[in-house]
């Protein structure tokens, strides 16, 4: 087999690797301890949560299989009729709901067919309180059909007393035809690298990168979301020390999105490999928290040239 070029960053561990890594996950089969905070589970969610604590949740962050049929490095899970991907919905939110502060807040993550699916059900139990879009550049189309370029993320409270940090994810934009007021500039500044100004977020997001090959947090999980995109949700919903909570934690990234920013974490993901694959992601994450696009406190646009976190 051909090795991969030097510049591929993507994470494989060796069998002892992935067995040294596992070691560090709590098990299902076994009693859970009393404290939880900054650990994995290996299991299923379904499971795992009717054991949890009630109400120590503030930040619940969701990726869910979307009703498509896909196979996680063995764990299938096929395509069902929307009926049943409605109560396979309500079933994960009924165990996740008592987990929740009063004032928590909830992300879910889903493709367009799931979203119609997913929205219904969640007004049922929640607040809604928007709907994230965001352009999800990769594949390579389809023959029959438009390119799926985008993805929804459903955005929820508990009640209507919720954290939102507005300032911590406003997004840096180069301002093209600068405006100024009696000769000084009008809500931008000026710098070497060109005129900037911090913008409000939209629920539009034009300025996330798949992982990919080049990029550090890369693993083969065929699903795996952006720290990007998570530490928008972690900042805007969070405050530190706050516990982000995630049932389907895949390869680790709320996890370790978390950990970067200084919250605590706890996730649940039955594939042990992936489980291994967070841990040491979570280990790489002590001595580098940086997140592509985002440094200094600021969201970049896509493609910026920015000095940290590029």
């Amino acid at each position: 087999m051909k090795a991969p070029s030097s510049r591929n960053k993507t994470l494989s561990l060796s069998p002892s690797e992935t067995k040294k890594y596992l070691n560090r996950c709590l098990s299902a089969d076994c009693p859970l301890p009393t404290r939880l905070a900054n650990r994995t589970i290996n299991g299923d969610s379904f499971a795992v949560m009717e054991h949890l604590p009630k109400a120590f949740v503030d930040l619940a962050i969701i990726d869910p299989p979307y009703n498509l049929t896909k196979n996680y490095h063995g764990r299938k899970f096929t395509e069902t009729g929307d009926d049943e991907y409605a109560a396979y919905t309500e079933c994960w939110i009924k165990k996740l709901c008592p987990l929740l502060k009063p004032e928590a807040s909830v992300y879910i993550c889903c493709d367009w067919k799931s979203s119609l699916i997913i929205g219904q059900v969640l007004k049922k139990y929640f607040h809604l309180q928007n709907r994230i879009t965001w352009q999800r550049e990769k594949g390579r189309g389809a023959l029959r059909n438009w390119k799926n370029g985008m993805e929804d993320i459903w955005y929820a409270t508990c009640s209507e007393r919720y954290t939102f940090n507005l300032d911590a994810v406003k997004i840096r934009k180069k301002v093209l035809a600068p405006y100024k007021l009696n000769g000084q500039p009008k809500d931008w500044e000026a710098t070497q690298d060109g005129n900037f100004r911090n913008t409000c977020p939209s629920n539009f997001w034009d300025d996330i990168s798949i992982p990919y090959w080049s990029m550090p947090e890369n693993t083969d999980h065929p699903t795996q979301k952006p720290e990007k995109l998570l530490a928008k949700l972690i900042l805007a919903s969070s405050n530190p020390d706050d516990m982000v909570f995630d049932p389907f934690l895949g390869s680790g990234s709320t996890s370790v999105t978390a950990k970067k920013l200084n919250r605590r974490y706890l996730g649940i993901e039955q594939n042990p490999q992936y489980c291994a694959w967070a841990e040491k992601r979570l280990e790489k994450a002590e001595t580098d928290s940086s997140i592509q696009g985002y440094a200094d406190g600021i969201f970049w646009e896509r493609n910026a040239r920015i000095k940290k976190g590029d």
